[in-house]
């Protein structure tokens, strides 16, 4: 008697709120498959590659209608048990279809249906004719005797990072000594994160009393579900704080998954954590190519990444063996996806962390209001830093009072004779601006016209360095308009600063000075930002001017003056969550002033030093300034006190 047929319950990426059910052919109908598999079904006239929610008998269409499963593409789940219940919990909680909440989990190779074992690295390398030429020889082409020579430096074979880093344009010379048969391609093991110039050190730096409490509090947890927050001023030694938790964590034979707002924005975390893991540290972010990102997904999955460091995207990497999660600054808005599949970071880590019944950390020295809140009402273990690490004081914070100054682009006589002094004594000045480009609008001098983007109406920044006009909203971009578009005029005008602006102004100011601008226009290229943080710490440069990008996870020793060009945009936001954006950020860019044994200065230009939410910030207590806006906020009855949705429709055309 023939068994009953069986039906394959499929999360299709769509943007329908359903499962689709498919009839499962013999080969596979014989097969105990299990959910989180991959499974290639027919969607419409398309082809698509589903996840496997569970196996029924019942279908709940009609059999005339039920299609059959092209194929399936794994022996294992790629999705195990635990994630597929928190997707399936964010899929109810967001609102938002369960094929497309799953599918964001996948690795994009593996949307696509590829394989998810592990694929070996390329790696080149000299063979014994390689090491046994002349050098000379190859005079007549100096870039193969520049490869020739780097890769006898490195005494070893090199992969496609390293020869990027030696020259982007590494390809057509190592296809030439790979013709005159002086260089071998050879396969290896995926490699976890390493740092090759330095070693690794397994032993931690001495804690401090505050930051020994913090590590006892989270060892007492031990492997049950607990939420902490540790809230500690910045250069307090929170990364220490994680790095030593991890390491006991590592030797009870669990794994860690670490998430970071940005990886751009924390380069020392990652350093550290690289440092300190070595090969056991798997790291997961956009700035991977799809190979790469699969690689690490793959190690975590398999258990051979004991530290899994990564942006939002992370938080859906299977770990078998996960025993905590940390999330660093999790006040950062970059923990919340803002299109697609929109969901927070952090909230996620939190629910994984509820069903795995695993302890979890937020780290922050201007955690949000809803995490102080839940401290509050004792949801969430609060863990105290209020020293320095290392004995560095906390910088001086002084209000410019611009109203009348005579401005020069932005920039006050007072905050220019500070510069001077700071520059005259050796140290080095950080100016923050959270504005890219030349200025934020372009505007016809005869009518009054302005340049607004097509797409979503908001104002057009105009970017000199390159002639473009960018939406830092929706991400249009045109060119630069040289005649009014309405009355036909040719004198156009630029309004307002940014950080391009300050730069040109500052060049023309200080001559002989190195100047360095870190934002998101000049770190596009690859490992531009690094090379851009090495000349800060070498002293090369002496004046940083930049966005957020500068404002946290930084360790410059030879800063002593920051100056805060323009805090009053934070002051009138209309989003209700303005002031608490804007004490986040002046207080993260002033941590970043005297963080080694010279004292910090701040100057924060204004047209309204008495505004009462800047002179809180002046007393530098964080704390106090989280309990004013709370009271605000349950006062107002906004969140953390109520909720509040947002509605939003986009359409092709305007006026639909």
């Amino acid at each position: 008697m023939k068994s009953p047929a069986v039906f394959a319950r499929v999360a299709v990426p769509a943007p329908i709120y359903r499962v689709f059910d498919y009839a499962l052919p013999d080969p596979l109908s014989n097969q105990s498959l299990q959910p989180g598999v991959r499974l290639k079904v027919p969607f419409g006239k398309q082809s698509r590659v589903g996840v496997l929610i569970e196996t029924v008998e019942s279908p709940q269409v009609a059999l005339e209608k039920i299609k059959p499963v092209t194929a399936c593409l794994d022996q294992q789940p790629v999705i195990d048990a635990s994630l597929l219940t928190l997707l399936k919990w964010a899929a109810d909680y967001y609102h938002h279809p369960i094929g497309e909440v799953i599918a964001t989990a996948l690795p994009n190779l593996l949307r696509q249906g590829r394989s998810s074992e592990l694929c070996y690295e390329k790696r080149w390398q000299l063979n014994e004719r390689g090491l046994g030429l002349e050098i000379e020889s190859l005079n007549k082409a100096p870039k193969q005797r520049a490869l020739l020579q780097y890769l006898r430096q490195c005494q070893g074979s090199v992969d496609k990072h390293q020869l990027d880093a030696f020259d982007p344009q590494w390809q057509a010379p190592l296809r030439a000594l790979i013709k005159k048969n002086l260089i071998e391609q050879v396969t290896t093991h995926p490699v976890l994160q390493t740092d090759p110039t330095t070693a690794v050190q397994r032993s931690g730096h001495t804690l401090n009393p505050q930051q020994q409490q913090a590590l006892h509090a989270l060892a007492d947890a031990g492997q049950s579900y607990q939420c902490f927050l540790l809230f500690g001023e910045t250069g307090s030694g929170k990364t220490e704080v994680y790095l030593q938790w991890t390491q006991m964590l590592l030797k009870t034979n669990r794994q860690v998954l670490v998430l970071v707002p940005e990886i751009g924005l924390t380069p020392q975390l990652i350093q550290r954590f690289v440092k300190r893991f070595g090969s056991q540290l798997a790291v997961s972010h956009s700035g991977l190519n799809d190979r790469e990102r699969l690689n690490a997904w793959t190690l975590a999955r398999n258990g051979e990444a004991q530290v899994i460091l990564g942006t939002r995207s992370a938080i859906f990497t299977p770990c078998p063996r996960l025993g905590a999660i940390i999330i660093d600054e999790e006040h950062d808005l970059a923990f919340k996806q803002q299109d697609g599949f929109r969901y927070g970071a952090r909230d996620l880590g939190i629910r994984r962390a509820q069903q795995l019944n695993i302890p979890i950390l937020l780290g922050s020295a201007t955690p949000s209001l809803e995490s102080l809140l839940n401290c509050e009402t004792n949801k969430y273990q609060q863990l105290r830093l209020t020293e320095r690490a290392g004995g560095a004081q906390k910088p001086s914070i002084n209000l410019i009072d611009v109203r009348g100054q005579a401005m020069q682009t932005g920039l006050s006589p007072a905050l220019l004779q500070a510069i001077t002094q700071t520059i005259a004594q050796g140290q080095q000045v950080l100016l923050f601006l959270n504005r890219r480009g030349y200025a934020p609008t372009l505007m016809c001098h005869e009518c009054g016209w302005v340049a607004h983007c097509s797409r979503c109406d908001a104002r057009l920044t105009w970017h000199a360095s390159d002639g473009r006009l960018r939406c830092h909203h929706c991400g249009h971009e045109q060119r630069t308009q040289t005649h009014c578009p309405e009355c036909g005029n040719a004198e156009l005008h630029d309004y307002g600063q940014g950080t391009e602006k300050i730069e040109t102004q500052l060049q023309i100011l200080f001559p002989n000075l190195a100047i360095v601008r870190i934002d998101r226009d000049s770190t596009r290229r690859k490992g531009a930002l690094d090379k851009q943080l090495e000349q800060i710490k070498s002293g090369y440069a002496q004046i940083l001017i930049g966005t957020q990008m500068l404002a946290k996870g930084h360790h410059f020793p030879n800063v002593t003056l920051v100056g805060i060009i323009d805090s009053d945009q934070g002051l009138f936001g209309a989003d209700f969550r303005a002031s608490e954006r804007l004490c986040q950020l002046v207080l993260q860019v002033a941590g970043r002033a005297g963080r080694a044994q010279s004292p910090g200065k701040v100057f924060i230009q204004t047209h309204h030093p008495e505004h009462p939410l800047l002179q809180l910030i002046i007393e530098q207590d964080y704390a106090k300034i989280a309990k004013t806006l709370l009271l605000e906020r349950e006062q107002t009855q906004l969140p953390p006190y109520t909720y509040l949705a947002i509605l939003r429709a986009e359409s092709i055309q305007a006026g639909d």
